[in-house]
């Protein structure tokens, strides 16, 4: 039997245990805090006083000594989630354990105290921006005060479909609720009696289309809907399942339909985005500053938008750019072609719609392989511009619905981002791939760790690139809405 352990800000009640651990860091000064993960029906309480704490989850799988798992040793992606205008609402957080020489982790308690641990220890706002964020709970977790950790107001906790609705689970559910908390059901496949008992304290069911028969959908939503409860699509993979979700009225969609290109013949840009792309080609063809000024201020939008753009927080600059020239002179030429890229995704945005999950992707991995490139090559400023074109222009078949070879007709590009857009080969290609395994986290497969190490980088410099990459692209991604 477990004693009870008391240390600064937690205390821990008696229970069988398996530990895993949270470190609390302050300045230089650490403290280990035991998270009792139950055996059998013996269930924890932790309190703790901190809402704001430095977290590390650990965790031992039943061996004799525990040993640290810090929280960099997992993954941590994001994967969007839609409202029914194509509106960028909601973010659900994953995770993986990094498996570089560590052991795996398979407590869903250790998992999610890792999540829980990388949003308090950034603030949330850094990971999901203005949106909400989907966390899985379990038995364990919910049974747990790791809840004291999370702003209850930005947060959807997703009760996993394994979890028996018990009483003791449902009245911590309803202790939960009324706290302020909102619940949504995972991979609901039937309704069974646990669905039934569980259903009146959830405001979202959540449907995994890999897994449900369309006739098993047309069977269900109806009954949920009869209940006023909102649906979520998950594993949404192509515009048809998008299509069948929102005619059976489902409010929410996840997954990376939204990415993928739909080609359509003929297809013509706006007259803005082939101004934004005569622009591009009079940057790359080295043409005369007043040239380039004379064609910005041809378009009265696109003058406008530019202004806009650089004078936002994800820029940094300390003085008001108020004209053209002076946008010009600040920013250089890198720059600037840097702009009209993210403006090419933000001119189909209408103002007051929200913000668009293309924009917030595409600016998200054009930064995180920027940044890649500056931690690969530090003094090699030209590798980092070229990686976050490589990174920008990556969706830009989606974004035109043309197909890539047609784009880079337009647009002339050095061999080296042809090569990664096309055929995602060489060393951007490289970076590109392991951006596009992180956005598929839980799908992602060995080739994960070794483009890591093939890239000479870490996974604790990875998760750093990476929550840069999320805050600057929804930085980038509000202001342009």
């Amino acid at each position: 039997m477990a004693h009870a352990v008391s240390i600064p800000g937690a205390v821990i009640q008696p229970a069988p245990i398996r530990p895993v651990r949270i470190w609390q860091e302050r300045g230089k000064r650490q403290a280990s805090v035991n998270m009792l993960v139950p055996d059998g029906n013996n269930l924890p309480t932790i309190h703790g006083n901190n809402n704001n704490v430095d977290m590390t989850a650990t965790s031992t799988t039943g061996s004799a000594s525990a040993r640290p798992l810090r929280v960099r040793e997992f993954f941590l992606a994001r994967q969007p989630i839609l409202d029914r205008n194509q509106s960028l609402v909601a973010y659900e957080l994953l995770f993986r354990n990094t498996d570089l020489g560590a052991a795996n982790v398979t407590s869903d308690l250790a998992a999610t105290a890792s999540v829980i641990a990388h949003t308090s220890q950034l603030g949330m706002e850094k990971v999901i921006g203005d949106s909400l964020g989907y966390l899985n709970v379990d038995t364990a977790v919910l049974m747990s005060d790791i809840f004291q950790f999370l702003p209850k107001e930005k947060v959807v906790l997703e009760i996993v479909e394994t979890t028996k609705a018990t009483p003791d689970i449902l009245d911590r559910i309803r202790a939960l609720v009324a706290q302020g908390f909102r619940f949504a059901l995972d991979d609901v496949i039937t309704d069974n009696e646990d669905v039934q008992k569980l259903l009146p304290l959830v405001d979202i069911i959540k449907f995994d289309l890999r897994d449900m028969p369309l006739s098993a959908l047309l069977k269900l939503t109806p009954r949920f809907r009869l209940e006023k409860k909102q649906l979520l699509a998950e594993k949404v993979e192509n515009r048809e399942q998008f299509d069948t979700c929102l005619e059976l009225g489902f409010d929410y969609f996840q997954g990376y339909y939204f990415a993928k290109p739909a080609i359509l013949s003929g297809k013509k840009l706006s007259p803005s985005q082939l101004a934004i792309m005569r622009l591009l080609a009079q940057i790359t063809s080295d043409a005369h500053t007043g040239e380039i000024e004379h064609s910005i201020k041809q378009d009265v939008s696109l003058c406008f938008n530019l202004l806009r753009l650089v004078n936002t927080p994800a820029i940094g600059m300390r003085h008001r750019i108020d004209s053209i020239n002076q946008a010009l002179l600040v920013l250089g030429r890198s720059q600037l072609r840097r702009w009209l890229q993210i403006m090419l995704y933000a001119e189909p945005c209408k103002k007051g719609q929200g913000m668009t999950p293309l924009l917030t992707l595409a600016a998200t991995r054009g930064k995180l392989l920027e940044l890649m490139a500056h931690r690969i090559a530090p003094h090699n400023r030209n590798m980092g511009d070229t990686a976050f074109t490589v990174g920008i222009m990556s969706l830009m078949d989606t974004l035109f619905s043309m197909p890539m070879q047609e784009i880079l007709e337009q647009v002339a590009v050095v061999d080296t981002v042809s090569d990664a857009l096309l055929r995602r080969t060489g060393h951007y290609g490289d970076m590109l791939r392991l951006a596009e395994q992180m956005e598929r986290i839980d799908e992602a497969g060995p080739m994960l760790e070794e483009l890591i190490a093939k890239l000479g980088l870490s996974g604790d410099d990875l998760y750093e690139l990476q929550i840069h990459a999320f805050e600057w692209g929804d930085l980038v991604a509000r202001n342009a809405a």
